[in-house]
C-alpha cells in the first residue's frame, strides 16, 4: 500500500486500483460533491493550474457525464466522460470512465462507496480496468498526484462550510 498524504492507494487485484480517503463530513455531503456540477468543478481539477470549463452531469442510471479541463497557463486540454450504472444515494455511485485521449488501454469502471462513522466519511474509489496493462499504465501516470490534489481540495471545500445539506 502506498500513502500519499491522506490518500491510500492499493492494488487488490491485477485489474484494480482502490483509492481511499477520509473526509470530515457526512456522506450525503461528500456524495453531493461527486454529483452536483457546481460542486464538482470546485474540486475535481487535478494538480494546480487546471480549470473545468465543462462539467455536465445527468445523474440517473443510463445518464451521462462529461468533464473537460483546460490548463490556465498553456491551454492544454483533457476530457473524459461516461455513463452512470448505479446510483444509491448516499452510499454508492458506479460509472464508466473513458478519456478522449487514451492514456491507458480500454475503458474503466469506477465504483465509489461512501461509508460514514461518527461524522467522518470514508470514500473508497475502486477503478476496474480491462487489463493489468491498463491498470499499470494508470499507476505509472500522474494519476495518484492528481487524485491526491483533488481529494485535498475536496476536504478543504467540505471544511469551508460552503457545502450544505439539501443544497
Amino acid at each position: 500500500m502506498r500513502n500519499m498524504g491522506k490518500l491510500k492507494v492499493t492494488t487488490p487485484s491485477e485489474h484494480e486500483i482502490v483509492m481511499t480517503r477520509d473526509f470530515n463530513a457526512p456522506r450525503s455531503l461528500v456524495f453531493d460533491c461527486w454529483t452536483k456540477p457546481d460542486l464538482v468543478r470546485r474540486w475535481l481539477l487535478g494538480p494546480a493550474g487546471w480549470s473545468m470549463p465543462v462539467c455536465q452531469i445527468d445523474l440517473r442510471v443510463g445518464g451521462a457525464y462529461r468533464f473537460e479541463w483546460r490548463h490556465v497557463l498553456n491551454g492544454a486540454e483533457m476530457a473524459m466522460g461516461g455513463l452512470y450504472h448505479e446510483i444509491a444515494r448516499p452510499d454508492r455511485l458506479v460509472c464508466t470512465e473513458s478519456f478522449d485521449e487514451k492514456w491507458y488501454t480500454g475503458d474503466a469502471l469506477d465504483t465509489m462507496v461512501f461509508t460514514e462513522r461518527n461524522g467522518t466519511t470514508t470514500l473508497a474509489q475502486t477503478i476496474l480496468y480491462e487489463s493489468r496493462q491498463a491498470r499499470d499504465m494508470a499507476l505509472s501516470s500522474e494519476m495518484e498526484k492528481g487524485v491526491s490534489a483533488n481529494f485535498d481540495r475536496l476536504a478543504e471545500l467540505l471544511a469551508s462550510g460552503a457545502v450544505k445539506a439539501g443544497a
